[in-house]
């Protein structure tokens, strides 16, 4: 069954069960209050915190080591709007230097993250070494990853001796069979795989991964692709899984399709989900897990508020050029939180 029974919804009568059956108003009601804490100032993990905190993403890890017949990394290009596209890609230092100076014009900053445009583990002593010096040069902004999830098992231990609280990963099926049409191929340890082999060993990974990190306090987000006639009538199981191994939220996002964007599904003119469908199937996924449902599908360089993208007030050329005073641009911060959790305290 796809698309059709619990996974349709009449997007003009709403969708009851998005958020899951034990989720409050912001989503995550199950959690207990020392994890909330840790993502009431995250936008990409909190639908209230979006409106009032800024996130950034540094460009820093270029290759892949998936492939995914979604995606189609673009690294010069400032036209389109999606994940796995970049107008620079930038080295650690650079990264430091731009996080530095986001923080500084932007004080509502309170995450930074890398997602791209390759995989941040793919990368990973760029990666590490783009974690490290923000961590030493800002440790007041949270440090966030999002990974395929392949390498994962083999980093644990050194994103959370890095202080990495935030880790989405991207779950695509459960099922190798589903998986094959999805990512036709992987490398791991220098030798490629391909079709269902690649796909069983993606899955186990994944799973180990996000186990792993659970176990290690780390929270951990799952983005899923929803692609009609693949796997869209399976990612309620996809919940199911990554919720028993420790995941607190389930981003169900909308398959892109453009044929302009050079992707396989593009060119061969695999659709995206319905508005109905998409509403539907968060639902489905919602009866096991919180679900997300604000989420932009980003650009792998993106700046500032959801919705309100800055990137291009900050090219490699104007930070290069700007004065920066670190202490200062972090009291800055410091009071726009105290000043949004005073906002919170007098609400009724």
């Amino acid at each position: 069954m796809d698309a059709i029974g619990p996974t349709t919804c009449d997007p003009a009568a709403g969708c009851p069960g998005v958020g899951g059956a034990e989720a409050s108003g912001d989503g995550l009601g199950h959690l207990p209050e020392a994890v909330r804490a840790k993502v009431r100032d995250h936008p990409c993990y909190s639908e209230d915190a979006h409106h009032h905190f800024a996130r950034l993403h540094v460009a820093v890890a270029p290759g892949c080591n998936l492939r995914c017949n979604y995606c189609n990394r673009k690294y010069d290009c400032a036209n389109e709007s999606r994940p796995g596209v970049v107008s620079e890609v930038l080295s650690p230092a650079e990264a430091e230097r731009k996080t530095l100076a986001v923080a500084a014009e932007i004080p509502q900053l309170s995450v930074v993250g890398i997602a791209g445009p390759g995989d941040a583990l793919a990368n990973p002593r760029r990666s590490l070494e783009t974690f490290e010096r923000i961590r030493e040069a800002a440790p007041d902004l949270r440090l966030c990853l999002s990974t395929n999830g392949l390498a994962l098992p083999d980093y644990v231990d050194e994103l959370v001796g890095l202080g990495v609280e935030h880790v989405t990963v991207t779950v695509n099926a459960i099922d190798p069979q589903i998986g094959a049409r999805i990512h036709p191929s992987l490398v791991l340890e220098r030798r490629r795989r391909r079709g269902r082999e690649a796909a069983e060993l993606l899955i186990e990974r994944q799973l180990e991964g996000v186990a792993a990190l659970a176990e290690r306090g780390v929270l951990v987000k799952v983005n899923s692709v929803a692609i009609p006639g693949i796997n869209h009538h399976h990612l309620p199981e996809v919940s199911r899984a990554v919720r028993s191994r420790g995941a607190f939220l389930h981003n169900v996002m909308p398959l892109i399709t453009d044929p302009a964007h050079g992707t396989y599904f593009g060119r061969i003119g695999q659709r995206g989900p319905t508005e109905a469908e998409l509403l539907g199937l968060r639902a489905a996924c919602g009866s096991a897990m919180p679900v997300m449902s604000h989420c932009q599908q980003c650009r792998a360089d993106a700046v500032g508020l959801l919705g309100e993208d800055r990137r291009e007030e900050f090219t490699r050329e104007r930070v290069a050029a700007m004065e920066l005073d670190a202490e200062t641009a972090r009291h800055r911060r410091e009071a726009a939180r105290d000043e949004l959790q005073t906002n919170r305290e007098e609400m009724p």
